[in-house]
């Protein structure tokens, strides 16, 4: 997949068949609409070209302001896109500017103009340009001065993409990983930095890497102890079992939030190095345990149940 960031500076696209959309996630409802864009695409022996936009819509446009956690950052949707089959990726700077263009404006010297496109395929109720005033009906009624086809994407497929993505969300948040993995079609992922803790893990004889997110706008599931799966790609690169624990560890008095994995059969020093976690069930949630003694039996439990959950995914 070739990734566009210059929108000066696009190719000529062969037969374009071009979408719109943030797709956070890239989750199995945006896959029905990319796998009708590739079918699209290979009618007419074209090129699929998605067009997004950096950063979310909603830090910029005024009235749609708020935090915004993502489920995949811009590389992870790059990562994911280029695993499909996507032909280009078009990463539009989403600006104050780009968001007070009107609608007719939004069509002829964005849309047309710089993607020269053969098929755009969009929902009913997508909007864009200036107040949000464009929509399908105005695409459709300006497609033929363009000689470009307006395809729709059904209703159902839309209303399982917005299902989707918010199920997604509050399962991540209230550890119902399972849900969120199926909808997603993957394991959920995050990528990391191991940085210096207290050393207290080690103590319990269960040594753990402190994790901080590269990305602060990455959504983080909900506190608990999760079976995980790392990927390290430093000194010591492959993968490995382990369990995490998200919260504030009340049995240590803790009062900051952090996110420590446990890798199994481990023991080298990765300070420093970036790391990807792969969340894979849910174990229990985070609690407070009468005293240390209390709280090593429970983290031998935990091990034993994270084994059992990965004996039983072979």
């Amino acid at each position: 997949m070739q990734v566009h960031h210059n929108t000066e500076h696009l190719p000529v696209f062969r037969n374009a068949v071009v979408t719109i959309g943030t797709f956070d996630g890239v989750h199995t409802g945006h896959r029905q609409i990319f796998q009708q864009m590739k079918r699209e695409a290979a009618e007419i022996d074209g090129e699929t070209v998605i067009v997004t936009f950096h950063p979310h819509p909603r830090k910029i446009v005024k009235g749609r302001t708020g935090q915004v956690f993502l489920l995949t950052t811009m590389d992870e949707r790059i990562k994911l896109l280029t695993e499909i089959g996507i032909d280009h990726l078009v990463i539009i700077p989403f600006t104050t500017e780009f968001s007070e263009m009107g609608a007719k404006d939004y069509i002829e010297n964005f849309l047309i103009a710089r993607f020269h496109p053969n098929t755009i395929i969009i929902g009913y109720d997508h909007r864009f340009g200036k107040n949000r005033t464009g929509d399908y009906r105005l695409l459709e009624e300006l497609a033929p001065d363009f000689n470009c086809v307006i395809k729709e994407i059904p209703e159902k497929i839309l209303n399982e993409v917005t299902v989707s993505s918010t199920v997604i969300r509050e399962s991540l948040l209230q550890g119902d990983i399972s849900r969120a993995n199926q909808l997603l079609g993957y394991p959920y992922f995050f990528e990391a930095r191991v940085v210096h803790g207290d050393k207290r893990g080690r103590l319990l004889g269960y040594p753990t890497a402190n994790l901080e997110i590269t990305d602060p706008e990455k959504l983080v599931p909900g506190d608990g102890v999760y079976a995980v799966t790392v990927e390290l790609k430093g000194s010591h690169p492959g993968s490995f079992r382990g369990m995490m624990n998200i919260g504030y560890r009340p049995t240590v008095d803790g009062s900051k939030k952090m996110i420590e994995v446990n890798i199994f059969d481990f023991e080298q020093s990765i300070y420093g190095e970036l790391i990807t976690v792969f969340v894979h069930h849910f174990i229990r949630k985070e609690m407070k345990f009468s005293g240390l003694d209390e709280l090593k039996a429970a983290l031998s439990d935990d091990k034993k149940k994270t084994l059992a959950f990965f004996q039983f995914k072979r």
